[in-house]
């Protein structure tokens, strides 16, 4: 008997040079998905993911659509080679695009317009910054930002696993909130290479230029469920994905609630799909006694299928 498998998608930080390129050059599939997005974006995104600079890649407005097509190239692969209909799928942060297309959400075309209408938002808001925390003292972190918001805007983007936090929000509301949290003794605390304070309500104004796509594109109800950042739910239902896809840029992402709730379906089986093995790491961290794999090239693939047939899993 088949055991349930949940697809997920890593977001922004994930790029490298060259991701994507093994796939483009072995699977049609793979091909057409690059394709498609030079055609539907106007410029070689494939140039970029294959040849573009570090430089190139950080940018948001390449970065986003460089991610979601690498995904998405790599999904076709592995949907063909394994011949697998996941129970579920999640993506963090940008990685949501990639989870709604595979569901059935959105069309190959109409996720890149989305992803490119969202980069170009979120790029505009050039204000705020990021950082990692390190600890699963929420009760201690809690406070110092709740201190900390005397000087402005700041607040959890992310709850990534249940020791690592990231905290976004106006610079100098950030610069003491990690003035605080390193005084009250967490040790590490990673300031990000980001360009805005993403998920955050700093980006409010981003989500609302990013709602005048949404009536230029077909939102379908999705084929399986996809867990949602903004809540950690199952959705299933297209009026509430149009909901939810303008929020999610200002709204905190509940990576670690997420797998803990698609484990609580009866998952046993992660795989990454996508540049890197980030999410792995955090999956991890958060939940025991599951399989976790990554795809981001051709060896992770072959390993991937391998021992997803030695372990009987399908």
């Amino acid at each position: 008997m088949t055991k349930k498998i949940a697809y997920v998608f890593p977001g922004q930080g994930a790029q490298y040079q060259g991701m994507g390129k093994d796939f483009y050059d072995n699977f049609k599939v793979a091909k057409e998905v690059y394709e498609i997005a030079d055609r539907v974006l106007k410029r070689s995104i494939s140039d970029i993911c294959f040849s573009g600079s570090d430089e190139d890649l950080k940018q948001t407005v390449n970065t986003q659509p460089c991610i979601v097509a690498t995904e998405i190239a790599i999904y076709e692969v592995l949907k063909k080679e394994l011949g697998l209909e996941p129970f579920a799928v999640a993506g963090h942060s940008l990685g949501e695009y990639s989870a709604m297309y595979a569901a059935g959400v959105l069309s190959l075309e109409d996720t890149f317009l989305a992803i490119q209408k969202r980069a170009e938002a979120m790029s505009s808001v050039h204000d705020g910054k990021m950082a990692a925390v390190i600890s699963d003292d929420s009760d201690l972190i809690n406070k110092c930002l709740n201190e900390a918001r005397a000087l402005g805007v700041v607040s959890v983007a992310n709850y990534n696993s249940p020791k690592q936090v990231v905290i976004t929000g106006e610079n100098q509301a950030v610069d003491k909130a990690m003035e605080l949290l390193s005084a009250d003794g967490i040790k590490k605390i990673i300031p990000l290479a980001v360009s805005g304070a993403f998920h955050s309500d700093l980006m409010r104004g981003a989500s609302k230029d990013f709602e005048s796509i949404l009536d230029k594109i077909t939102i379908n109800n999705s084929k399986i469920p996809v867990y949602t950042n903004v809540d950690a739910k199952a959705e299933t239902l297209a009026v509430n994905f149009k909901e939810k896809m303008p929020r999610q840029i200002y709204s905190s992402v509940y990576w670690t609630q997420t797998v803990q709730n698609i484990v609580k379906e009866g998952v046993t089986t992660f795989i990454e799909v996508g540049p890197g093995h980030v999410l792995s790491g955090l999956i991890r961290k958060t939940v025991s006694e599951v399989n976790v794999y990554n795809v981001s090239d051709l060896e992770t693939l072959k390993n991937t299928i391998d021992e997803i047939k030695v372990k009987q899993i399908i």
